[in-house]
């Protein structure tokens, strides 16, 4: 493999692209009403995923050439290379395998790397997280009174959150009745205070998650859950106020997902019930590992298998099917395509599932922690803009905020639409004209707004509805502005496991042609580091205060200022 990246820009594919772009004047009316098969010629399957990348601002030319440019950056080659267990996150010296995580017991040839094997290791621990999970949900695993476990708190941040919860809140049609996760990050009070405060602490288990154990937000909020429980078992008469009791309580209502089992220990938690993962697993991909564990308690062993069973469909997809058909690939280059020629600068996830309302949120994380680089994996500045903004809402209420943007504003925004032909509640307005099915009446939305986004509406056609002169030029729509439409069966654990799945190698794509490392996040590094160093200040250290600069300083002293003129500064 390539120690060095290729220079995309130097290649030519890129060259012909340049050409292609400043040659290419988008019309989709145009293009649908000379090609009859266009939509058909531009749909791809992945897994149960039906993409339609027909909206899209590409000819059969385009296509051709972003597959030229990815075999010239040696795209199968870093595929196969990530898989099999290379070490392709560099600046790290670590293998990515977070495709590990889901491969099926038993799969063949074995994968071991640096000498160990990680199918056993990666089975072994799955095994442990499933058994406790049973215990949980059988309410055989009871708290210091010996009643089962009705809410599950889990504590993390970053990728220890923000993958867990929106699984959790994507299929909180297969939670188990009774069972609740809630989900603590933020190291503001008020997070771990309104989480817990209606909580029966005899009845919550707390997961703590942090692989190193040293996490300062994730610490902070478990010292306080700790302190909490202490008091509320204490005022309820269900523990003494003693050191034995106070051990017994945590041991019995925390367990934690790291692999520091001294720091485990150390804070009271039984090693035994510490899920442990890998550094060759980044956090933005952690979710299907014991990471997962507030997840697979909430939908049980099975649900949690079908979801990696979903994420490996996906993964095999990547590895397997020729790149002219390879779904990952081809959205991974066409998002290259609109930054680097078109000059996007931000991506809109929108989808038309209520229960995928965080799914935007978490491909924050994963595409702009990954790919938010200015220097390639060797070191060497960037030759190109790398990265974009990925942003969204659920539809419809994205319509009623910032669609008139994506419709009619001098930007280009790419937009992925997301839908499921089956709901989870389907319901009908029965007091409507018509009885309407409301998860038609819903997608009617979806298929109309990608609609309208390609097709717009000349000036012609608003003059023809009577509209009157001066008001026309604001009711046109240019159309032609770029969409892909994902729809699936059903939001089943599954079909979530191949979303995030996709997105994972979508994202990986687009850092190969860019050439840069995908996998490590050193710029999450610095202002954790300061945070530190003005801590002192913050507490009202003068000698740390008059250290910071000017602005630092004066925003400091704003605070300290006003915080002592509380009444309740003290409390």
């Amino acid at each position: 493999m390539s120690r060095t990246p290729v220079d995309p820009t130097t290649t030519p594919a890129w060259q012909a692209l340049t050409a292609h772009h400043e040659a290419m004047t988008p019309d989709l009316r145009e293009w649908f009403a000379a090609d009859p098969q266009r939509a058909q010629r531009f749909t791809r399957t992945v897994g149960d995923l039906h993409v339609d990348l027909s909206k899209n601002l590409i000819s059969d030319e385009t296509l051709g050439l972003l597959l030229e440019l990815a075999e010239q950056v040696g795209l199968a080659e870093r595929i196969e290379a990530m898989l099999s267990g290379e070490h392709i996150n560099v600046t790290e010296d670590r293998a990515v395998l977070h495709t590990a995580l889901r491969r099926p017991a038993g799969a063949t040839p074995p994968l071991v790397v640096d000498g160990q094997d990680v199918d056993t290791d990666v089975q072994g621990v799955l095994d442990k997280v499933y058994a406790f999970a049973e215990q949980v949900r059988s309410g055989a695993w009871t708290g210091v009174t010996g009643k089962p476990v009705a809410t599950v708190v889990n504590i993390g941040i970053g990728g220890s959150d923000l993958g867990p919860v929106m699984a959790y809140e994507a299929l909180k049609p297969f939670v188990q009745e009774g069972l609740e996760v809630r989900f603590v990050s933020n190291i503001d009070p008020t997070d771990i205070a309104e989480t817990v405060a209606d909580l029966d602490p005899a009845t919550t288990l707390f997961i703590v998650a942090s692989k190193t154990f040293t996490t300062l937000e994730t610490l902070t909020n478990a010292r306080l859950a700790r302190a909490w429980l202490w008091r509320r078992l204490a005022e309820a008469g269900a523990i003494e106020d003693t050191d034995e009791a106070r051990a017994e309580a945590v041991a019995k209502h925390f367990v934690a997902v790291s692999t520091a089992l001294d720091k485990v220990a150390a804070f009271g938690i039984d090693p035994s019930n510490a899920f442990g993962f890998w550094d060759w697993v980044g956090g933005r991909y952690s979710m299907d590992s014991a990471i997962g564990t507030s997840l697979a308690i909430a939908i049980g062993p099975d649900a949690f298998g079908q979801l990696l069973a979903g994420f490996h469909a996906v993964d095999e997809h990547l590895r397997h099917v020729p790149f002219a058909r390879n779904v990952p690939v081809l959205m991974g280059l066409l998002n290259v395509w609109y930054v680097n020629f078109w000059g996007a600068h931000t991506h809109a996830v929108l989808p038309y599932d209520q229960h995928l309302h965080r799914f935007p949120a978490y491909l924050q994380q994963l595409t702009m922690e990954s790919n938010g680089k200015s220097v390639r994996w060797d070191g060497s500045p960037a030759t190109t803009q790398t990265g974009e903004v990925f942003w969204g809402e659920p539809g419809t209420n994205g319509q009623h905020a910032f669609y008139q943007l994506i419709h009619q504003g001098t930007r280009m925004i790419p937009a992925d639409f997301i839908a499921m032909a089956h709901p989870a509640h389907p319901l009908v307005d029965v007091d409507a004209p018509g009885r309407p099915d409301v998860h038609e009446l819903f997608l009617s939305n979806f298929f109309a707004q990608t609609k309208a986004l390609a097709f717009g509406k000349t000036a012609d056609e608003v003059r023809a509805e009577g509209t009157a002169a001066a008001i026309v030029p604001a009711r046109v729509f240019s159309g032609n502005r770029p969409t892909t439409s994902i729809m699936a069966p059903a939001l089943t654990p599954s079909v979530l496991g191949q979303l995030v799945a996709l997105y994972e190698h979508i994202t990986f794509v687009q850092g190969i042609v860019w050439g840069i490392d995908s996998f490590d996040q050193w710029g999450v590094e610095l202002g954790k580091k300061l945070a530190l160093e003005i801590a002192p200040a913050v507490a009202g250290d003068r000698d740390a205060l008059t250290a910071q600069d000017p602005s630092t300083r004066g925003l400091i002293d704003f605070y300290l200022t006003h915080r002592r003129a509380s009444p309740d500064a003290d409390d």
